[in-house]
Protein backbone atom coordinates (compact mmCIF):
# COMPACT_ATOMS: atom_id res chain seq x y z
CA UNK A 1 0.00 0.00 0.00
CA UNK A 2 0.65 3.53 -0.25
CA UNK A 3 1.36 3.78 3.16
CA UNK A 4 4.22 1.38 3.14
CA UNK A 5 5.89 2.82 0.21
CA UNK A 6 8.53 4.76 1.63
CA UNK A 7 10.09 1.64 2.67
CA UNK A 8 10.57 0.63 -0.67
CA UNK A 9 14.09 2.70 -1.09
CA UNK A 10 16.95 2.43 1.22
CA UNK A 11 17.53 5.13 3.21
CA UNK A 12 21.15 5.09 1.57
CA UNK A 13 19.41 6.07 -1.58
CA UNK A 14 17.31 8.73 0.29
CA UNK A 15 17.67 12.54 -0.43
CA UNK A 16 18.15 14.92 2.62
CA UNK A 17 16.43 18.44 3.85
CA UNK A 18 18.60 20.51 1.54
CA UNK A 19 17.67 18.86 -1.72
CA UNK A 20 14.62 17.95 -1.10
CA UNK A 21 14.33 22.26 -1.03
CA UNK A 22 16.18 22.81 -4.00
CA UNK A 23 13.87 20.05 -5.73
CA UNK A 24 10.76 21.88 -4.85
CA UNK A 25 12.22 25.54 -5.45
CA UNK A 26 13.62 24.06 -8.82
CA UNK A 27 10.18 22.21 -9.96
CA UNK A 28 8.50 25.64 -9.10
CA UNK A 29 11.09 27.95 -10.90
CA UNK A 30 11.37 25.35 -13.60
CA UNK A 31 12.44 27.72 -17.12
CA UNK A 32 9.01 30.19 -16.46
CA UNK A 33 10.56 32.69 -14.27
CA UNK A 34 12.89 34.21 -16.78
CA UNK A 35 9.88 34.99 -19.00
CA UNK A 36 7.08 36.29 -16.45
CA UNK A 37 8.32 39.56 -16.09
CA UNK A 38 7.68 39.67 -20.15
CA UNK A 39 4.08 38.20 -19.70
CA UNK A 40 3.26 40.71 -16.83
CA UNK A 41 4.12 43.41 -18.79
CA UNK A 42 1.40 43.36 -20.64
CA UNK A 43 -0.51 44.63 -17.22
CA UNK A 44 1.91 47.01 -16.02
CA UNK A 45 4.23 47.34 -12.83
CA UNK A 46 0.85 46.75 -10.81
CA UNK A 47 1.58 42.74 -10.94
CA UNK A 48 3.43 43.72 -8.19
CA UNK A 49 0.50 43.48 -5.80
CA UNK A 50 -0.64 40.42 -8.02
CA UNK A 51 2.18 38.62 -6.48
CA UNK A 52 2.02 39.50 -2.87
CA UNK A 53 -1.60 38.30 -3.50
CA UNK A 54 -0.53 35.14 -5.04
CA UNK A 55 2.57 34.76 -2.75
CA UNK A 56 -0.49 34.63 -0.04
CA UNK A 57 -2.27 31.26 -1.59
CA UNK A 58 1.38 29.83 -2.44
CA UNK A 59 1.99 30.19 0.86
CA UNK A 60 -1.56 28.53 2.25
CA UNK A 61 -0.82 25.81 -0.10
CA UNK A 62 2.73 25.42 1.92
CA UNK A 63 1.38 24.93 5.29
CA UNK A 64 -1.46 22.87 3.52
CA UNK A 65 0.75 20.23 1.89
CA UNK A 66 3.32 20.62 5.03
CA UNK A 67 1.23 19.95 7.52
CA UNK A 68 -0.39 17.17 5.26
CA UNK A 69 2.85 15.47 5.07
CA UNK A 70 3.48 15.66 8.84
CA UNK A 71 -0.16 13.97 9.60
CA UNK A 72 0.28 11.59 6.65
CA UNK A 73 3.70 11.33 5.24
CA UNK A 74 3.03 9.00 2.61
CA UNK A 75 4.41 8.67 -1.02
CA UNK A 76 2.00 10.18 -3.59
CA UNK A 77 1.13 13.57 -2.57
CA UNK A 78 -2.02 14.50 -3.66
CA UNK A 79 -2.67 10.99 -4.83
CA UNK A 80 -2.50 9.83 -1.15
CA UNK A 81 -4.17 11.92 0.31
CA UNK A 82 -7.46 12.60 -1.71
CA UNK A 83 -7.35 7.99 -1.39
CA UNK A 84 -7.47 8.83 2.40
CA UNK A 85 -9.61 11.21 2.85
CA UNK A 86 -12.37 10.52 -0.29
CA UNK A 87 -12.09 6.86 -1.24
CA UNK A 88 -10.27 4.68 -3.89
CA UNK A 89 -12.11 6.73 -7.09
CA UNK A 90 -11.02 10.36 -5.96
CA UNK A 91 -7.50 8.99 -5.22
CA UNK A 92 -7.45 7.39 -9.17
CA UNK A 93 -9.14 10.44 -10.48
CA UNK A 94 -6.45 12.84 -8.91
CA UNK A 95 -3.66 10.57 -9.97
CA UNK A 96 -4.56 10.37 -13.78
CA UNK A 97 -4.96 14.32 -13.57
CA UNK A 98 -2.04 14.59 -11.60
CA UNK A 99 0.07 11.78 -14.13
CA UNK A 100 -0.97 13.29 -17.24
CA UNK A 101 -0.66 16.75 -16.46
CA UNK A 102 2.84 16.32 -15.43
CA UNK A 103 3.95 13.85 -18.65
CA UNK A 104 2.57 16.82 -21.06
CA UNK A 105 4.39 19.65 -18.62
CA UNK A 106 7.92 17.36 -18.86
CA UNK A 107 7.45 17.40 -22.86
CA UNK A 108 7.54 21.43 -22.63
CA UNK A 109 9.84 21.63 -19.88
CA UNK A 110 11.93 19.64 -22.72
CA UNK A 111 11.06 22.09 -25.44
CA UNK A 112 11.67 25.19 -23.45
CA UNK A 113 15.54 23.94 -22.06
CA UNK A 114 16.12 23.14 -25.77
CA UNK A 115 14.92 26.22 -26.54
CA UNK A 116 17.50 28.33 -24.56
CA UNK A 117 20.35 26.66 -26.30
CA UNK A 118 19.88 27.83 -29.77
CA UNK A 119 22.01 31.07 -29.11
CA UNK A 120 25.17 28.41 -28.27
CA UNK A 121 23.91 25.85 -30.85
CA UNK A 122 22.01 27.17 -33.69
CA UNK A 123 21.29 24.05 -35.67
CA UNK A 124 18.78 23.43 -32.67
CA UNK A 125 16.77 25.87 -34.57
CA UNK A 126 15.77 23.46 -37.29
CA UNK A 127 12.64 21.58 -35.66
CA UNK A 128 13.87 17.93 -36.29
CA UNK A 129 17.25 18.46 -34.56
CA UNK A 130 15.60 19.91 -31.84
CA UNK A 131 13.62 17.37 -32.03
CA UNK A 132 16.18 14.50 -31.25
CA UNK A 133 17.81 17.03 -28.53
CA UNK A 134 14.56 17.20 -26.71
CA UNK A 135 14.61 13.02 -26.95
CA UNK A 136 18.30 12.87 -25.70
CA UNK A 137 17.09 15.23 -22.41
CA UNK A 138 14.10 13.13 -22.08
CA UNK A 139 15.92 9.71 -21.92
CA UNK A 140 19.39 10.77 -20.29
CA UNK A 141 16.80 12.19 -16.96
CA UNK A 142 14.43 9.17 -17.55
CA UNK A 143 18.27 7.02 -17.36
CA UNK A 144 19.69 9.00 -14.07
CA UNK A 145 16.26 8.84 -12.43
CA UNK A 146 16.63 4.72 -12.78
CA UNK A 147 20.14 5.42 -11.16
CA UNK A 148 18.45 6.63 -7.49
CA UNK A 149 17.00 9.79 -6.23
CA UNK A 150 19.83 10.84 -5.12
CA UNK A 151 21.55 11.52 -8.06
CA UNK A 152 18.58 13.31 -9.11
CA UNK A 153 18.83 15.47 -5.90
CA UNK A 154 22.33 16.08 -6.54
CA UNK A 155 21.50 17.39 -10.09
CA UNK A 156 18.81 19.80 -8.45
CA UNK A 157 21.01 21.01 -5.72
CA UNK A 158 23.86 21.73 -8.96
CA UNK A 159 20.99 23.52 -11.24
CA UNK A 160 18.66 25.13 -8.68
CA UNK A 161 21.52 27.29 -7.48
CA UNK A 162 22.92 27.44 -11.08
CA UNK A 163 19.47 28.87 -11.99
CA UNK A 164 19.30 31.01 -9.31
CA UNK A 165 22.09 33.59 -9.52
CA UNK A 166 20.95 35.94 -12.62
CA UNK A 167 17.82 35.49 -10.73
CA UNK A 168 19.09 36.34 -7.20
CA UNK A 169 21.66 39.01 -9.38
CA UNK A 170 19.21 40.84 -10.80
CA UNK A 171 16.97 41.11 -7.86
CA UNK A 172 19.83 42.39 -5.49
CA UNK A 173 22.27 44.45 -7.77
CA UNK A 174 19.58 45.16 -10.46
CA UNK A 175 18.50 48.34 -8.45
CA UNK A 176 21.95 49.85 -9.14
CA UNK A 177 20.06 50.27 -12.54
CA UNK A 178 16.74 50.56 -11.50
CA UNK A 179 15.04 53.58 -12.71
CA UNK A 180 11.73 54.85 -10.57
CA UNK A 181 9.96 56.61 -13.29
CA UNK A 182 10.44 53.54 -15.72
CA UNK A 183 8.56 51.41 -12.89
CA UNK A 184 5.61 54.52 -12.32
CA UNK A 185 4.98 55.16 -15.43
CA UNK A 186 3.70 51.78 -17.03
CA UNK A 187 2.22 50.84 -13.53
CA UNK A 188 -1.26 50.12 -14.97
CA UNK A 189 -1.07 50.15 -18.89
CA UNK A 190 -4.50 48.02 -19.53
CA UNK A 191 -6.59 51.04 -19.67
CA UNK A 192 -9.13 49.32 -17.40
CA UNK A 193 -9.30 49.76 -13.79
CA UNK A 194 -6.54 48.45 -11.03
CA UNK A 195 -8.70 45.55 -9.99
CA UNK A 196 -9.21 44.10 -13.34
CA UNK A 197 -5.18 44.59 -14.00
CA UNK A 198 -4.53 43.15 -11.01
CA UNK A 199 -7.05 40.16 -11.32
CA UNK A 200 -5.13 39.76 -15.31
CA UNK A 201 -1.75 39.12 -13.35
CA UNK A 202 -3.27 36.31 -11.48
CA UNK A 203 -3.56 34.29 -14.17
CA UNK A 204 0.40 34.10 -15.00
CA UNK A 205 1.49 34.50 -11.22
CA UNK A 206 -0.80 31.72 -9.87
CA UNK A 207 1.45 29.54 -12.05
CA UNK A 208 4.43 30.18 -11.08
CA UNK A 209 4.16 27.96 -7.59
CA UNK A 210 3.05 24.68 -9.42
CA UNK A 211 5.48 22.01 -8.01
CA UNK A 212 5.01 23.24 -4.46
CA UNK A 213 3.88 19.65 -3.73
CA UNK A 214 7.07 18.15 -4.77
CA UNK A 215 8.74 17.08 -1.47
CA UNK A 216 5.45 15.54 -0.50
CA UNK A 217 5.37 13.52 -3.72
CA UNK A 218 8.64 12.58 -3.14
CA UNK A 219 8.32 11.56 0.46
CA UNK A 220 9.02 7.99 -0.06
CA UNK A 221 12.64 9.29 -1.21
CA UNK A 222 13.23 11.82 1.38
CA UNK A 223 14.77 11.35 4.35
CA UNK A 224 12.71 11.35 7.77
CA UNK A 225 9.80 12.63 5.73
CA UNK A 226 7.55 14.04 8.44
CA UNK A 227 10.62 16.33 9.27
CA UNK A 228 12.22 17.34 6.33
CA UNK A 229 8.95 17.60 4.06
CA UNK A 230 7.09 20.23 5.44
CA UNK A 231 10.46 22.42 5.76
CA UNK A 232 11.56 21.67 2.19
CA UNK A 233 7.89 22.46 1.27
CA UNK A 234 8.14 25.80 3.34
CA UNK A 235 11.50 26.74 2.50
CA UNK A 236 10.98 26.12 -1.27
CA UNK A 237 8.12 28.41 -1.37
CA UNK A 238 9.67 31.48 0.34
CA UNK A 239 12.67 31.50 -2.12
CA UNK A 240 10.77 31.36 -5.31
CA UNK A 241 8.35 33.72 -3.51
CA UNK A 242 11.74 36.23 -3.07
CA UNK A 243 12.93 35.29 -6.46
CA UNK A 244 9.65 36.29 -8.03
CA UNK A 245 8.82 39.61 -6.18
CA UNK A 246 12.27 41.45 -6.17
CA UNK A 247 12.88 40.17 -9.99
CA UNK A 248 10.07 40.83 -11.94
CA UNK A 249 10.53 44.31 -9.60
CA UNK A 250 13.66 45.37 -10.59
CA UNK A 251 13.18 44.24 -14.33
CA UNK A 252 9.81 46.82 -14.73
CA UNK A 253 12.35 49.26 -13.52
CA UNK A 254 14.99 48.99 -16.19
CA UNK A 255 13.34 48.08 -19.13
CA UNK A 256 11.02 50.47 -20.76
CA UNK A 257 7.27 48.82 -20.57
CA UNK A 258 6.50 48.31 -24.59
CA UNK A 259 10.17 46.77 -24.71
CA UNK A 260 9.84 44.24 -21.96
CA UNK A 261 6.31 43.46 -23.52
CA UNK A 262 8.15 42.35 -26.35
CA UNK A 263 11.02 40.78 -25.78
CA UNK A 264 11.98 36.72 -25.41
CA UNK A 265 14.31 36.99 -22.62
CA UNK A 266 13.69 39.60 -20.37
CA UNK A 267 16.52 38.60 -17.77
CA UNK A 268 18.63 38.51 -20.58
CA UNK A 269 18.03 42.02 -21.83
CA UNK A 270 18.37 43.49 -18.20
CA UNK A 271 21.70 42.10 -17.59
CA UNK A 272 22.71 43.08 -21.35
CA UNK A 273 21.69 46.70 -20.16
CA UNK A 274 24.10 46.13 -16.61
CA UNK A 275 26.85 44.11 -17.81
CA UNK A 276 26.94 43.49 -21.70
CA UNK A 277 25.84 41.11 -24.07
CA UNK A 278 28.40 38.12 -22.53
CA UNK A 279 26.96 38.27 -19.75
CA UNK A 280 23.33 37.89 -21.07
CA UNK A 281 24.41 34.95 -22.79
CA UNK A 282 25.53 33.72 -19.55
CA UNK A 283 21.80 33.85 -18.15
CA UNK A 284 20.44 32.04 -21.35
CA UNK A 285 22.62 29.27 -20.33
CA UNK A 286 21.43 29.59 -16.68
CA UNK A 287 18.06 29.20 -17.95
CA UNK A 288 18.65 26.45 -19.61
CA UNK A 289 20.36 24.09 -17.04
CA UNK A 290 17.81 25.55 -14.51
CA UNK A 291 14.97 24.15 -16.66
CA UNK A 292 16.69 20.53 -17.74
CA UNK A 293 17.51 20.37 -14.06
CA UNK A 294 13.62 21.06 -13.17
CA UNK A 295 12.98 18.10 -16.19
CA UNK A 296 15.30 15.49 -13.75
CA UNK A 297 13.12 16.69 -10.72
CA UNK A 298 9.63 16.65 -12.41
CA UNK A 299 10.53 13.05 -14.20
CA UNK A 300 11.00 12.05 -10.50
CA UNK A 301 7.56 13.08 -9.14
CA UNK A 302 5.64 11.48 -12.40
CA UNK A 303 7.39 7.79 -11.72
CA UNK A 304 6.56 8.42 -7.73
CA UNK A 305 3.19 9.56 -8.26
CA UNK A 306 2.02 6.35 -10.38
CA UNK A 307 3.97 4.03 -8.12
CA UNK A 308 1.86 5.13 -5.25
CA UNK A 309 -1.26 4.35 -7.23
CA UNK A 310 0.00 1.02 -8.51
CA UNK A 311 1.02 -0.11 -4.97
CA UNK A 312 -2.54 0.35 -4.30
CA UNK A 313 -4.36 -1.32 -7.24
CA UNK A 314 -5.09 1.62 -8.80
CA UNK A 315 -2.77 2.05 -11.53
CA UNK A 316 -0.93 -0.58 -13.73
CA UNK A 317 1.49 -2.75 -12.08
CA UNK A 318 4.18 -2.21 -14.70
CA UNK A 319 4.45 1.28 -12.26
CA UNK A 320 4.95 -0.05 -8.87
CA UNK A 321 7.95 -2.54 -10.16
CA UNK A 322 11.22 -0.91 -8.86
CA UNK A 323 15.26 -1.82 -9.43
CA UNK A 324 17.34 -2.28 -6.57
CA UNK A 325 17.55 1.42 -6.13
CA UNK A 326 14.32 1.25 -4.96
CA UNK A 327 13.03 3.23 -7.96
CA UNK A 328 10.06 2.53 -9.99
CA UNK A 329 12.28 1.98 -13.61
CA UNK A 330 9.46 0.51 -15.46
CA UNK A 331 7.02 2.86 -15.19
CA UNK A 332 9.93 5.65 -16.10
CA UNK A 333 10.72 3.63 -19.26
CA UNK A 334 6.76 3.93 -20.63
CA UNK A 335 7.03 6.99 -19.03
CA UNK A 336 10.00 8.33 -21.25
CA UNK A 337 8.46 6.25 -24.33
CA UNK A 338 5.31 7.97 -24.43
CA UNK A 339 6.85 11.58 -24.09
CA UNK A 340 9.19 10.47 -27.36
CA UNK A 341 6.31 9.74 -29.38
CA UNK A 342 4.69 13.38 -27.76
CA UNK A 343 7.97 15.22 -29.28
CA UNK A 344 8.00 13.35 -32.66
CA UNK A 345 4.43 13.85 -33.39
CA UNK A 346 4.49 17.56 -32.29
CA UNK A 347 7.18 18.50 -34.60
CA UNK A 348 5.37 20.03 -37.10
CA UNK A 349 3.84 23.57 -36.46
CA UNK A 350 0.63 22.90 -36.71
CA UNK A 351 1.02 20.07 -34.39
CA UNK A 352 3.06 22.30 -32.05
CA UNK A 353 0.01 24.55 -31.75
CA UNK A 354 -2.40 22.31 -30.85
CA UNK A 355 0.29 20.76 -27.91
CA UNK A 356 0.52 24.28 -27.16
CA UNK A 357 -3.74 23.91 -26.24
CA UNK A 358 -3.16 20.48 -24.61
CA UNK A 359 -0.41 21.73 -22.39
CA UNK A 360 -2.41 24.95 -20.86
CA UNK A 361 -5.30 22.02 -20.72
CA UNK A 362 -2.94 20.58 -18.27
CA UNK A 363 -1.81 23.50 -16.07
CA UNK A 364 -5.41 23.59 -15.40
CA UNK A 365 -5.27 20.14 -14.42
CA UNK A 366 -3.24 20.17 -11.70
CA UNK A 367 -4.63 22.63 -9.80
CA UNK A 368 -7.55 20.23 -9.14
CA UNK A 369 -5.43 17.95 -6.77
CA UNK A 370 -4.52 21.36 -5.41
CA UNK A 371 -8.18 21.71 -4.03
CA UNK A 372 -8.34 18.78 -3.02
CA UNK A 373 -5.29 18.26 -0.81
CA UNK A 374 -6.69 21.59 0.34
CA UNK A 375 -10.26 20.56 1.25
CA UNK A 376 -8.69 16.72 2.46
CA UNK A 377 -6.96 18.50 5.77
CA UNK A 378 -10.03 18.95 7.58
CA UNK A 379 -10.56 14.83 7.34
CA UNK A 380 -6.88 13.70 7.84
CA UNK A 381 -6.73 16.19 10.44
CA UNK A 382 -9.69 14.85 12.68
CA UNK A 383 -8.65 12.86 15.77
CA UNK A 384 -5.08 14.30 14.89
CA UNK A 385 -4.76 17.82 15.26
CA UNK A 386 -6.33 19.56 18.12
CA UNK A 387 -8.95 21.84 18.03
CA UNK A 388 -7.34 24.80 17.88
CA UNK A 389 -5.06 23.54 15.15
CA UNK A 390 -7.43 21.52 12.90
CA UNK A 391 -9.41 25.10 12.77
CA UNK A 392 -6.89 26.79 11.69
CA UNK A 393 -5.65 24.66 8.91
CA UNK A 394 -8.83 24.21 7.87
CA UNK A 395 -9.00 28.04 7.48
CA UNK A 396 -5.64 27.97 5.77
CA UNK A 397 -6.94 24.92 3.27
CA UNK A 398 -9.60 27.02 2.64
CA UNK A 399 -7.31 30.29 1.27
CA UNK A 400 -5.36 27.68 -1.21
CA UNK A 401 -8.29 26.39 -2.39
CA UNK A 402 -9.92 29.46 -3.06
CA UNK A 403 -6.43 30.41 -4.52
CA UNK A 404 -6.49 27.65 -7.19
CA UNK A 405 -10.17 28.30 -8.18
CA UNK A 406 -9.51 31.77 -8.65
CA UNK A 407 -6.23 30.58 -10.89
CA UNK A 408 -9.95 28.29 -12.86
CA UNK A 409 -11.81 31.04 -13.36
CA UNK A 410 -9.20 32.87 -15.19
CA UNK A 411 -8.24 30.29 -17.21
CA UNK A 412 -9.68 29.97 -21.14
CA UNK A 413 -13.29 28.99 -20.99
CA UNK A 414 -12.59 26.56 -24.16
CA UNK A 415 -9.56 24.64 -22.36
CA UNK A 416 -11.77 24.21 -19.10
CA UNK A 417 -14.44 22.55 -20.70
CA UNK A 418 -12.21 20.42 -22.17
CA UNK A 419 -10.38 19.42 -18.97
CA UNK A 420 -13.80 19.29 -17.15
CA UNK A 421 -14.34 16.26 -20.29
CA UNK A 422 -11.43 14.38 -19.14
CA UNK A 423 -12.44 14.72 -15.24
CA UNK A 424 -15.65 13.16 -16.19
CA UNK A 425 -13.76 10.50 -18.15
CA UNK A 426 -11.85 8.88 -15.43
CA UNK A 427 -15.18 7.84 -14.26
CA UNK A 428 -15.75 4.85 -17.20
CA UNK A 429 -11.72 4.34 -17.19
CA UNK A 430 -12.36 3.34 -13.14
CA UNK A 431 -13.95 1.00 -14.06
CA UNK A 432 -11.00 -0.63 -15.40
CA UNK A 433 -8.81 0.15 -11.93
CA UNK A 434 -11.74 -1.57 -10.16
CA UNK A 435 -11.22 -4.97 -11.72
CA UNK A 436 -8.07 -4.66 -10.89
CA UNK A 437 -8.38 -4.07 -7.43
CA UNK A 438 -10.60 -6.99 -7.06
CA UNK A 439 -8.28 -9.39 -8.40
CA UNK A 440 -5.85 -7.89 -5.89
CA UNK A 441 -8.02 -8.22 -3.25
CA UNK A 442 -9.12 -12.14 -4.24
CA UNK A 443 -5.82 -12.89 -4.54
CA UNK A 444 -5.31 -13.15 -8.63
CA UNK A 445 -2.29 -10.76 -8.92
CA UNK A 446 0.07 -9.25 -6.76
CA UNK A 447 1.21 -5.67 -6.37
CA UNK A 448 5.00 -5.00 -6.99
CA UNK A 449 7.83 -6.50 -8.70
CA UNK A 450 11.38 -6.67 -9.84
CA UNK A 451 12.16 -4.17 -12.72
CA UNK A 452 13.76 -6.46 -15.48
CA UNK A 453 17.47 -5.05 -15.53
CA UNK A 454 17.85 -4.99 -18.95
CA UNK A 455 14.99 -1.69 -18.49
CA UNK A 456 17.96 0.18 -17.57
CA UNK A 457 20.48 -0.77 -20.21
CA UNK A 458 17.81 -0.18 -22.78
CA UNK A 459 17.23 3.31 -21.16
CA UNK A 460 21.34 4.11 -21.27
CA UNK A 461 21.04 2.62 -24.89
CA UNK A 462 18.49 4.67 -26.16
CA UNK A 463 20.26 7.78 -24.79
CA UNK A 464 23.02 7.12 -27.00
CA UNK A 465 21.84 6.52 -29.57
CA UNK A 466 19.61 9.37 -29.42
CA UNK A 467 22.64 11.82 -28.53
CA UNK A 468 24.64 9.75 -31.98
CA UNK A 469 21.65 10.85 -34.53
CA UNK A 470 21.27 14.43 -32.55
CA UNK A 471 24.98 14.85 -33.37
CA UNK A 472 25.25 13.83 -36.71
CA UNK A 473 22.05 15.61 -38.01
CA UNK A 474 23.75 18.89 -36.31
CA UNK A 475 26.56 18.46 -38.65
CA UNK A 476 24.42 17.89 -41.67
CA UNK A 477 22.19 20.55 -40.64
CA UNK A 478 24.91 22.93 -41.10
CA UNK A 479 24.69 22.35 -44.82
CA UNK A 480 21.41 22.97 -46.45
CA UNK A 481 22.52 20.50 -49.64
CA UNK A 482 22.36 17.94 -47.53
CA UNK A 483 19.70 18.59 -44.72
CA UNK A 484 15.84 18.36 -46.06
CA UNK A 485 13.19 19.06 -43.91
CA UNK A 486 9.73 18.60 -44.15
CA UNK A 487 8.78 21.88 -42.92
CA UNK A 488 9.50 25.30 -44.13
CA UNK A 489 12.54 26.59 -42.07
CA UNK A 490 11.41 30.29 -42.16
CA UNK A 491 8.28 29.57 -40.89
CA UNK A 492 9.46 27.27 -38.26
CA UNK A 493 11.86 29.64 -37.02
CA UNK A 494 9.45 32.64 -36.75
CA UNK A 495 6.87 30.24 -34.44
CA UNK A 496 10.07 28.68 -31.88
CA UNK A 497 9.45 31.73 -29.67
CA UNK A 498 5.53 31.26 -29.93
CA UNK A 499 6.07 27.54 -29.03
CA UNK A 500 8.33 27.90 -26.09
CA UNK A 501 6.10 30.52 -24.24
CA UNK A 502 3.66 27.83 -24.17
CA UNK A 503 6.17 25.42 -23.01
CA UNK A 504 7.61 28.40 -20.55
CA UNK A 505 3.86 28.91 -19.43
CA UNK A 506 2.77 25.60 -18.75
CA UNK A 507 6.60 24.34 -17.08
CA UNK A 508 8.56 27.30 -15.78
CA UNK A 509 5.13 28.56 -14.53
CA UNK A 510 5.08 25.50 -12.47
Amino acid sequence: MAENSSQDAGSANKIGVVAATFMVAGNMMGSGVFMLPANLAAFGSISLIGWLLTTVGAVALALTFAKLANIYPAAGGPYAYARKAFGDYMGYQTNMVYWVANVIGNVGLAVAGIGYLTNFVPALKNPWIAAFAQLFTIWLFAYANMLGPKLVGRIQTFTTPVALIPIIGVAFLGWFWFKPDIFTAAWNVTGSSDIYAIGGTLNFTLWAFIGVESASVSAAVVENPRRNVPIATISGVVIAAICYILSSCVIMGMIPNKELALSSAPFADAVRIALGPTAANAVALCAALGCLGSLAGWTLLVGQSAKAAADDGLFGNIFSKINKKGVPASGLFVVAMIMSVMVLTTVSPAASQQFGKLASIAVILTLLPYIYSCISIKVLGHGTLSNNQLFLYVIIGFIGAVYCMTALVGSDGTQTRWSLIFVIATIVLYSAAITRKLEIEEGHIHTGGISPQWIRWVSFAVTVLVLAVTFLLTVEGGHPHKWRSPINYNYVEQFVPELQNHAERLSGNR
